[in-house]
């Protein structure tokens, strides 16, 4: 049955010219593997696949066994998964026959093919069978953190000049649109990004995984997934990596000479985590993690809470919510460090567990003292440092929130628990024989 709140907003998203129905797409990952399991998404509401990273039967591919480890953190299952998967170990063949299948059964529905291939003739090829059996646009696949082969994978991402050469030879072969999948392994993503526009792509996406290691056995000492008795750094993905894959979206589309549209990928299980991506800077949103945690069924819920979101401040196109969020991002230096703040308590809520108590002083500026008859604390405001850490650990939801203090309101300096201290402590000249001593 429709949502009612859906249709009073317009999801669709123009994505370099392909329509697509809502921003929420599959990412190339074993949740797009064959056309029976895109098909199932498409019926339960994503707009469109980024389909398992074509093999062209060059080489065969087998899957390490196990090819996944998960990160739990506390109650919260799958905070970061480790993963040793490949590309694609079906045939050629078959992945072209299933675009063809899933276009005549879901013609509205586009498929962009992943591609990669270890030499030029290679990325070309690939190119063109996915055009001609129905792909509406590719995804270079710069980008897999587990390619031990150079040219390949994120091995090319970290060779500019690769990246923009295989970019320039596929779009020089096919007339479908081209967006280049950036590696996160990587400092400044601008760059690489602006060697693939150079090449003709016309869109970016981000992140892959992060090259990582989840857990070592302390059993066996070696680290997971173990394969047999052996571990490998690899891509780790997951809610742990969201704030990586922002800060490379939000990266790029500040980047003025970059101008390209950006698909965001990493860490997005929910429409909060979605529509973060999207005041960023992206236009469309890939998901895998989340997928593999709750199955399909969760971008239902995305629309529905981004349609919600969207009526509740009466915005009616979801491309007007496209990088709303980057004027407010700054460098630090712009912080205006005359507006200073405190903490303030909801002590009618307070339960005294006395959590804020510890990590304020051991962690923070000391600023509380306890009574231990009612069990709460007391703020000692000009000892605050507004880190808010108590309000992270405290487990009642909004009892500790932060206030503005006036513009003349000053912290205490911290004291010199021994006056004779200053004294006592004197630099001496760094010499070659004591490069490092300091302290008389």
């Amino acid at each position: 049955m429709a949502d009612p709140v859906a249709n009073q907003v317009d999801l669709s998203v123009d994505f370099c010219g392909v329509k697509f129905k809502n921003p929420f797409l599959l990412s190339s990952s074993p949740v797009s593997n064959s056309a029976e399991m895109v098909e199932k998404a498409f019926e339960a509401g994503w707009s469109g696949v980024v389909f398992k990273t074509l093999n062209s039967d060059r080489l065969p591919i087998i899957h390490p066994s196990p090819r996944m480890h998960c990160v739990h953190y506390g109650s919260k299952k799958e905070m970061a998964v480790q993963n040793v998967e490949q590309i694609s170990d079906r045939p050629l063949k078959h992945n072209l026959m299933e675009f063809r299948y899933l276009k005549k059964n879901y013609p509205d529905y586009p498929i962009i093919a992943s591609i990669m291939g270890f030499f030029e003739d290679e990325w070309v090829y690939l190119a063109q069978v996915a055009e001609d059996n129905g792909a509406d646009m590719l995804e270079l696949n710069f980008s897999c953190p587990h390619m031990c082969i150079e040219g390949a994978g994120h091995k090319v991402g970290q060779a500019f000049h690769l990246l923009e050469r295989f970019t320039a030879a596929v779009k020089k072969k096919v007339s479908i649109p081209v967006i280049a999948k950036m590696t996160p392994n990587i400092t400044d993503m601008n760059e690489p990004a602006l060697y693939a526009k150079n090449g003709g792509a016309d869109a970016i996406s981000a992140i892959n995984t992060v090259r990582g290691i989840s857990e070592v056995g302390l059993d066996d000492w070696v680290p997971r997934p173990s394969v047999f008795g052996k571990g490998a750094i690899s891509g780790t993905s997951g809610p742990a990596v969201k704030p990586i894959g922002l800060n490379f979206i939000s990266s790029m589309a500040q980047c003025k000479d970059l101008g390209l549209p950006l698909s965001g990928i990493g860490g997005i299980e929910t429409w909060i985590d979605a529509l973060e991506y999207m005041l960023l800077g992206a236009s469309t949103i890939q998901v895998t993690t989340g997928i593999m945690h709750y199955g399909y069924r969760i971008v239902a819920d995305m629309i529905e809470g981004l349609s919600d979101y969207m009526v509740q401040r009466d915005i009616h196109r979801v491309t007007d919510l496209v990088g709303k969020a980057l004027p407010n991002l700054h460098e630090t230096d712009q912080f205006e460090l005359d507006r200073q703040g405190i903490t303030e308590y909801d002590l009618d809520r307070c339960i005294g567990c006395g959590q804020c108590l510890v990590v304020c002083n051991d962690a923070a500026g000391q600023a509380l003292d306890w009574d231990s008859e009612t069990r709460r604390p007391h703020l000692i405001e000009d000892k605050c440092l507004s880190c808010m850490l108590c309000s992270f650990v405290c487990p009642v939801p909004g009892l500790i929130s932060f206030k503005e203090m006036p513009r003349d309101w000053h912290r205490q300096e911290t004291a010199v628990k021994d006056p004779g201290l200053e004294k006592k402590l004197k630099y001496k000249p760094f010499t070659k024989e004591a490069p490092n001593e300091c302290i008389a």
